[in-house]
């Protein structure tokens, strides 16, 4: 399909995101692409007309979204792109989110609760929205250009992490996939390869140290 693409410094990114999850989006361009043209071709092969609505109101809200490399997930998709639903193994309805930058052992899916996942050998919602994963990119890209040191953790080393006296951070939506707040430091885990795979060794946390207030509570 042919895509219509855009650049423009006036690009203004979804509403309700947090301050410095819009200025990650937009600095960034954004191709857009229509699907409602396809709604009546879908129905007629049987997708439900709400399933087909689910996917057009995905693009008109993040359709075209070009974002920088996710620091896991071999960098996410390349952009924020809907496409036919389909039935999902875990039931219901979902659709692509967007292709992968490389080829992978699963797919970026929006699923039948709206969740940002991936399917694997089995489905696994990483965060409870689109905004999350958004919100989670915006928030590694500012805790690596504040922190003092960044330390990576792998396999059984992220489940001795101690998180006593750390908070979610509410706004990446977390499921699988969560980040925590302490008094210095942002730690992120990432979780869904290692589920969504069953493969225990592709856990992995980053700890984002030494960070001020600004660093930590910054947007």
């Amino acid at each position: 399909m042919t895509a219509d693409r855009s650049s423009s410094p006036d690009l203004v990114g979804p509403v309700g995101l947090s301050r410095r999850a819009q200025r990650y989006i937009e600095a960034n361009g954004l191709r857009r692409r229509d699907i409602r043209r396809h709604r009546g071709a879908w129905i007629a092969q049987g997708i439900p007309a709400a399933e087909a609505d689910r996917a057009a109101a995905f693009q008109e809200r993040w359709g075209g979204l070009a974002l920088p490399p996710a620091p896991c997930y071999e960098g996410g998709p390349r952009i924020l792109d809907a496409d036919c639903p389909e039935r999902s193994a875990a039931g219901g309805w979902s659709f692509p989110a967007g292709d992968c930058r490389v080829s992978m052992a699963y797919r970026f899916l929006i699923g039948p609760d709206g969740a940002f996942g991936i399917d694997a050998e089995r489905w696994t919602s990483l965060h409870a929205s689109t905004e999350g994963w958004v919100e989670s990119l915006a928030l590694a890209a500012h805790a690596r250009r504040w922190a003092e040191s960044i330390t990576r953790i792998t396999g059984e080393g992220v489940d001795s992490l101690d998180l006593d006296g750390y908070e979610p951070v509410p706004e990446v939506q977390g499921l699988t996939d969560t980040w925590w707040r302490g008094k210095d430091s942002l730690i992120a885990l990432y979780r869904g390869e290692a589920v969504g795979l069953d493969a225990p060794q592709c856990l992995e946390a980053h700890v984002y140290a030494g960070l001020d207030e600004w660093g930590l509570y910054g947007g």
